[in-house]
């Protein structure tokens, strides 16, 4: 048996026990033939670091695939990093700035090389801190969404798209970040509430015999108007539909349009129609018969004015940025006399997530997947419960944008990322194919071609990834990397997985582990490209986490200066006392409030363990070699064996209902209370062979339990206890073969009632230890008698009684309290004061009451409950509760002294 410190120390032994397995290859031990179970991590961004909810994501997927090893299975947890297309270039680009260089200073083969070149040498932080946290991916196999084998995937899925009629170009709206100069998507856009204007201007009929007034937010827009909408049912315009009016700037005449999106409740009534530059209006314009090539533009990439199609637009404001052609234009309709009023307003503006840059609704050709048919199957399997989702509630979430899908725009404008397999000639053909080869030939010898300029959208090809880690379009998966040798039980690496089809093995997935805010980003559109596809679902389940939040519940924000990091904790507190945080407050369906106290808490749970495991080790307790319970006679050790079995009754329940918190409070329980707490003081000064044998199994089944939540600390204290043929992470999971003794229940769990109930009488009453008390059971119980009797020393030892005494009626002065279904009773004269005593109850009691009863007034009050902040309000609610609780427990301890 190795020795153990005195004190425990997280950081030496994980840094050790993560160096030992993953040289062994024990994160995929070889198990061809036994059920396979199958994770893929959401792949990081390269550009990435561990934040608090990597932590939280990934120790969750460490659990479930730590279980499943544990239980004998195939278990993979693929593991890989996403390319980040605009992150990634936004990297490089920066740094090229801080040495006076621009991206443009270079050819796009040389930009992408760079890039390359940067990944090399400082992208791929996060997979080195996610070895910190402890999880155990097959990194021997892990991915990068540009490399070659998978690239090739993201080719022929465009292809095979665009040949069914799924794919295609198309000149639509888009949000475009002009800092980037590229498209991003409706999910890449952040609305933000900001101070701004609402201009209304004046447009007069053509034939000088009004005017219509309109609003808008965009005054700069109107250089491309191409109408003004009212509604179809406005008396106010009913006449006026058809008419033309002269734009007060160009003098372009624009028709008045009948369309149900122009709001008669609203302002005039009247709306100027943009289609170019805004997306109701692009759908306005189409249904007033305007074609998207006829739709005016007037901004270029970089958001400047641009001369439009009619050359119209006054020639002072081309080349002017957006906000000061805005300026311009205002000056100009001031002096024509067509701004009537400006009046302020909040109002919602898109914001690139990256770039924070303004985003321009624009109108440009780009490629689009057809999403609304591919997200038909998706749709179904949630309904016919073919995917699980848990927690059900986000089904609703799912069905609502599955069903009102819009197009998926796939370009975008950028060099690093997965080059758009399609060609065209100087006649504006578009050859689409995987190489250049395969368009020429379609083409035909002697056509010049030229590649598309644009790169896919990251989401596209992550959306590949539960099938494409595994080796399709080839079906099977490249040779590993070189690893170490097998372990003595076999359950070590994969010598030589070559030829092996882990596509077949693994695909469908068992469960997904996300967040839910990249619900719409991945994990919808992995569904979708898998049905389409593999011709089936990607994963069994689809787990949605929520947020992590800071200890008063307010999102974290660098802004706010609450961001946690995640390393910072693993450094104070190990990762392991991280780790079981995570899992215990992971309630599905509810965010979780980032305490340290409580991180901090479950590192003294370690420190409990190691303790126990010292204690265990100084009384001669070592390794078990048993994987079944062992034989036992004597009550306390069959009671801790059926304890250890409804234990694992509750785990397991827990973990085929993905309820982590309940896993986490299932374990822990056990460890703390009935076994440290408990069963080693029980047994105390009473070391049998037996005994001996029955802790040593107890022991390991905890720290089997317990290995996928705290993995270090477990593996550490395993090989401490004694020799092993075989490291903890490949153990097998309990199978105690045993079951519940009744008759050791009740004996011992009504011990434990009684040493329980008296030491809270104790602290109630301020009853000193020096005071041996006698129990009375009242109407003399017999088997309660022997109970006593039988167990006198550990009652004395535990709760300092001495021997029972049989009784008709409860004696004067005494505390009362009932276990197993009698009454007994405790006589306190000489042990305490009776009446300081309950005059110290009474006052402790009235402060309570009126505690519990000015908050339960605040919180009846609606001023407080609406206008204060939410945790304040939380605040109060739980400190009624424990005051509450307070005042009951107190009322009860004085209600015992009668």
């Amino acid at each position: 048996m190795t020795e153990l410190a005195k004190t425990f120390e997280p950081g030496p032994i994980e840094a050790r026990w993560y160096r030992h397995w993953e040289e062994r290859g024990l994160f995929r031990p070889d198990r061809p033939d036994a059920v396979p179970y199958t994770i893929v991590m959401p792949p990081p961004n390269v550009t990435g670091s561990l934040h608090i909810g990597h932590a939280l994501d990934n120790t969750l997927q460490d659990i479930l695939i730590r279980r499943a090893r544990m239980d004998g299975k195939d278990a993979l947890w693929v593991v890989g990093m996403d390319h980040a297309g605009i992150a990634t270039q936004m990297v490089v680009e920066r740094q090229l700035n801080e040495r006076q260089q621009q991206r443009t200073d270079f050819t796009r083969e040389e930009f992408v090389a760079k890039v390359w070149e940067w990944k090399e040498t400082s992208g791929g932080q996060i997979t080195r801190q996610l070895r910190r946290l402890g999880a155990s991916c097959d990194w021997a196999n892990e991915r990068f969404t540009m490399d070659e084998g998978f690239s090739r995937a993201v080719l022929k899925v465009f292809v095979e798209l665009y040949n069914r009629g799924l794919l295609y170009r198309d000149k639509r709206l888009v949000n475009w970040d002009p800092h980037f100069q590229t498209a991003i998507s409706d999910l890449e856009v952040e609305t933000r509430e900001v101070a701004g204007k609402f201009w209304t201007l004046r447009y007069p009929y053509a034939d000088g015999s009004g005017a219509i007034e309109v609003a808008t937010t965009r005054p700069e827009t109107m250089l491309a108007d191409m109408a003004v909408a009212v509604h179809p049912e406005d008396a106010r315009y009913r006449d006026k539909i058809g008419r033309m009016l002269r734009h007060p700037i160009t003098g372009r005449q624009i028709p008045v349009v009948a369309d149900e999106h122009a709001d008669p409740e609203l302002g005039s009534g009247a709306v100027k129609i943009t289609p170019g530059h805004d997306f109701n209006d692009f759908e306005v314009g189409k249904r007033a018969g305007f074609k998207p090539a006829s739709m005016l533009n007037m901004l270029d990439a970089r958001a400047r004015i641009v001369q439009t199609a009619d050359g119209l637009v006054p020639a002072d404001l081309v080349g002017l940025d957006r906000f000061d052609a805005r300026a311009r234009v205002l000056e100009l309709l001031e002096a024509e006399g067509a701004l009537v009023k400006v009046e302020d307003r909040q109002i919602a503006t898109p914001y690139g997530d990256r770039s924070g840059a303004i985003i321009e609704p624009w109108l440009t050709d780009q490629w689009y997947v057809d999403a609304a048919t591919l997200a038909k199957p998706a749709i179904e399997a949630v309904r016919s419960g073919d995917i699980g989702v848990v927690p059900e509630t986000w089904k609703k979430t799912w069905f609502n944008w599955l069903e009102n899908i819009q197009p998926w725009c796939v370009s975008r404008q950028l060099w690093w990322g997965h080059r758009i397999p399609a060609w065209y000639d100087d006649a504006g053909n578009v050859f689409v194919a995987e190489t250049f080869e395969a368009a020429q030939q379609q083409a035909g010898d002697g056509v010049t071609l030229r590649q598309d300029e644009d790169v896919l959208d990251t989401w596209f090809s992550s959306a590949l990834w539960p099938f494409a880690t595994l080796g399709w379009p080839d079906a099977q998966n490249p040779p590993r990397n070189g690893e170490g040798d097998h372990p003595k039980d076999g359950g070590g690496v994969d010598a030589d997985r070559e030829g092996r089809n882990d596509l077949a093995r693994h695909y469908p997935n068992d469960v997904l582990i996300s967040g839910f805010d990249i619900i719409f980003f991945w994990d919808a559109r992995m569904a979708m490209q898998g049905f389409e596809f593999m011709g089936e679902k990607p994963w069994h389940t689809l787990y949605l986490h929520g947020l992590v939040r800071d200890a008063n519940g307010q999102k974290m924000s660098k802004s706010k200066g609450n961001v946690v990091d995640p390393l910072g904790l693993i450094d104070r507190y190990g990762a392991d006392a991280l780790r079981f945080f995570m899992a215990a407050m992971e309630s599905q369906g509810r965010d979780i409030k980032l305490d340290e106290k409580r991180v901090e808490g479950y590192r003294n749970f370690a420190t409990k363990l190691w303790n126990a495991a010292r204690f265990l080790k100084g009384n001669g307790v070592g390794a078990s070699s048993s994987i079944r319970a062992p034989e036992a006679k004597l009550p306390v050790n069959r009671w801790i064996i059926g304890e250890v079995v409804e234990t694992l009754a509750k785990l397991n329940k827990a973990f085929d209902e993905l309820r982590f918190d309940g896993m986490a409070d299932a374990i822990y329980h056990f460890t703390w209370g009935t076994f440290c707490d408990w069963y080693v003081e029980l047994v105390k000064g009473a070391w049998d062979d037996e005994t001996r044998a029955v802790a040593a199994w107890a022991f390991d089944q905890i720290l089997v339990m317990l290995h996928p939540f705290m993995p270090f600390v477990t593996e550490e204290l395993w090989h401490a206890a004694g020799d092993r043929p075989y490291d903890l992470i490949v153990a097998r999971w309990p199978e105690p073969e045993a079951t519940v003794d009744p008759a050791a229940k009740a004996e011992i769990g009504g011990l434990v009632e009684i040493i329980d109930a008296v030491r809270a009488v104790r602290a109630e009453l301020n009853i000193p230890w020096t005071a041996a008390l006698t129990p009375h059971v009242i109407g003399g119980d017999p088997a309660m008698l022997a109970r006593l009797a039988d167990n006198r020393a550990t009652l004395a030892r535990m709760a300092k009684l001495d021997g029972p005494v049989a009784a008709a009626d409860v004696p004067p002065s005494s505390v009362q309290i009932v276990a197993s279904g009698v009454t007994l009773a405790f006589p306190l004269e000489g042990a305490i004061d009776l009446d300081s005593e309950r005059a110290r109850l009474s006052k402790a009691v009235e402060a309570a009451a009126k505690d519990r009863d000015q908050l339960a007034a605040r919180l009846a009050n609606p001023s407080f409950t609406e206008r204060a902040k939410p945790e304040a309000v939380e605040k109060a609610r739980t400190d009624h509760q424990a005051r509450a609780e307070e005042a009951e427990r107190l009322t009860a301890a004085l209600a015992r002294l009668g």
